[in-house]
């Protein structure tokens, strides 16, 4: 049942997209783009619940290993997405990336951006950093990532279907925010707990 509902809120978004009437003045670069930005919105929902084992026919170790592979492929999908955007309109992109551009949609698009990369760099020097102060810094960002990266998608009047987007907006910070309670504030207590009985 877990598996289905994040199928449909998942894939939703992309398929109602697909048949979208704004793709018709739209060219291929802009369109592969545009597709690459709404997967990685929907990587979001399933990264933080891969994240927290939270996930029914997962072990741990498998969750975390997908977690780390879909992070991957998170940084893909935003390379493609500003990569396609720069090849339709290079001023525009370049603006929107110096922080030049006048629509605000843009700044919460550059700041998940970095966010991303950043995480992608922290994952590598994962072995050189204390754990605490790696999974702290992990947790930061990710929120960084994600609470941008909604305010930038909600923002956009595009392809994505509106009432398809809010949901897997709400869906993705309604998953971030509880695998972060659960994680950060719910695991402590329970060892805590746990190490006093």
């Amino acid at each position: 049942m877990i598996w289905l509902c994040l199928l449909i809120l998942a894939t939703g978004p992309v398929v109602l997209a697909a048949s979208s009437p704004f793709l018709a003045y739209r060219g291929p670069e802009y369109i592969a783009g545009g597709f690459a930005g709404i997967i990685a919105l929907s990587l979001m929902l399933i990264q933080p619940l891969l994240a927290a084992g939270a996930l029914p026919g997962l072990s741990l170790a498998r969750a975390r290993l997908w977690h780390r592979r879909l992070g991957g492929a998170l940084i893909a999908c935003t390379a493609v997405h500003v990569g396609g955007l720069y090849l339709t309109s290079p001023p525009d992109t370049l603006d929107a990336l110096l922080l030049a551009a006048p629509t605000p949609f843009s700044v919460y698009g550059v700041l998940a951006m970095w966010g991303i990369l950043l995480t992608g760099g922290l994952a590598l020097l994962r072995r050189q950093i204390a754990p605490r102060i790696w999974r702290l810094a992990h947790n930061a960002l990710a929120l960084v990532v994600v609470a941008a990266t909604v305010a930038h998608a909600v923002q956009i009047t595009g392809a994505m279907e509106l009432r398809s987007k809010w949901t897997l907006c709400l869906a993705v910070l309604g998953a971030t925010g509880i695998t972060l309670f659960r994680l950060r504030v719910l695991t402590p207590l329970r060892r805590r707990g746990a190490s006093r009985g």
